[in-house]
């Protein structure tokens, strides 16, 4: 099924973006973790509509209803935990049109095609970015546990439209940066291309237009060894699981494409001892060599698209009539959803990561 994801953590999500609810169940779990609800509310939050004028209108509380996979002392028991998220604010009329005329851009025309009049048009349905919800309560989990284990993620915004974010030390981590993003409502290491950006997605907001950007993601703690050579790559989890997130185009690891412009002189991370561990003095590899992490902060960036759904007039079709037609998109959407992507992209990493580590763990007690 295209909604499971994991080998040793599985996680089965459900739901639709108007349906009674969206939700996730997680098996693999340890026995006996205590889940720090508040701090996974407050995970929650990052990436919940209607907080922010840069966001959608749209007003959900993402409330957590566990169902099943805690004791009565709230502990993990072993089994299966099954958690959902009420959608209440939704507009299914705000969606009529779409059934005929698909937006460019969007997964409407390519689910008429796989699914015909069945597909659930509603908010998009299961294409939504609503689906990212129980996405994010299976990553609020895993970086609670990784973050038992010593390994921590954070990401930020690192660009808007053409506006640059500063970027991540890639060879050691700054806890008081870390701190202020997860924290922050607009998370960006630079008040300044905080500035700008929020003046460009409130313009590109006005112009009934979107804008895309890009997150850029690092794991410092990960030790060396996780992942495997060809098809289970710790690149390979980590995309797989990255584009689940709508949106997604693109995704680079260490120095990514720019790797290509650059020879191996300059491109080659140099090794050298710290005490008894291995290291490299540049972290352009982005952690991870022959599919395996190397034991150095783990980087990537991810790309997305600007949101589809615009208020300017554009060309499409007419499904049932077979012609040329004019769209003009209604509802509530967000004119850069890149912002609240950023704990989408974390909770994606710390599931993968957390899934090669019960490896390295099973492989090496």
């Amino acid at each position: 099924m295209s909604s499971v994801y994991g080998k040793n953590i599985k996680l089965s999500i459900f739901g639709q973006s108007h349906a009674p609810a969206v939700g996730v169940c997680i098996d693999g779990l340890p026995a006996g973790f205590a889940i720090d609800f508040d701090e996974l509310n407050a995970f929650m939050m990052r990436r919940a509509p209607g907080r922010a004028a840069h966001a959608t209108p749209r007003k959900e509380s993402d409330e957590i209803e566990v169902l099943s996979g805690l004791n009565k002392d709230g502990l993990t028991c072993g089994t299966p935990l099954a958690a959902l998220i009420r959608n209440t604010d939704t507009r299914p009329a705000d969606y009529e049109q779409l059934k005929d005329i698909p937006r460019p851009s969007h997964a409407d025309y390519t689910a008429y095609v796989k699914y015909g009049e069945s597909h659930d048009i509603r908010g998009a349905g299961a294409f939504s970015g609503r689906l990212t919800a129980p996405l994010c309560i299976a990553g609020g989990i895993c970086l609670q546990l990784l973050k038992s284990e010593g390994i921590d993620i954070a990401a930020h915004i690192a660009q808007i439209g053409d506006i640059l974010d500063l970027t991540f030390d890639q060879v050691k981590a700054d806890e008081n940066n870390i701190r202020a993003l997860r924290e922050a409502d607009f998370p960006v290491l630079s008040g300044l291309a905080k500035e700008l950006m929020l003046e460009a997605i409130e313009s590109a907001k006005k112009a009934g237009d979107s804008l895309g950007g890009i997150v850029e993601c690092r794991a410092t703690g990960v030790p060396a060894g996780l992942g495997d050579p060809m098809f289970d790559g710790m690149e390979n989890s980590i995309a797989s699981i990255i584009f689940g997130i709508p949106a997604v185009k693109g995704i680079e690891f260490g120095n990514g494409f720019d790797a290509a412009v650059l020879r191996g002189s300059q491109n080659n991370d140099a090794f050298y001892m710290d005490g008894n561990d291995v290291k490299t003095r540049t972290n352009n590899h982005g952690g991870i060599l022959g599919g395996i992490t190397s034991g150095m902060p783990l980087v990537f960036r991810v790309a997305f698209k600007p949101t589809s759904s615009i208020a300017i007039e554009q060309d499409s079709v007419s499904l049932s009539r077979r012609e040329d037609a004019k769209l003009t998109i209604e509802g509530r959407h967000d004119p850069c959803i890149v912002p609240r992507a950023v704990p989408c992209v974390e909770a994606a990493a710390a599931i993968a990561l957390y899934d090669a580590l019960l490896d390295l763990n099973k492989n090496h007690p």
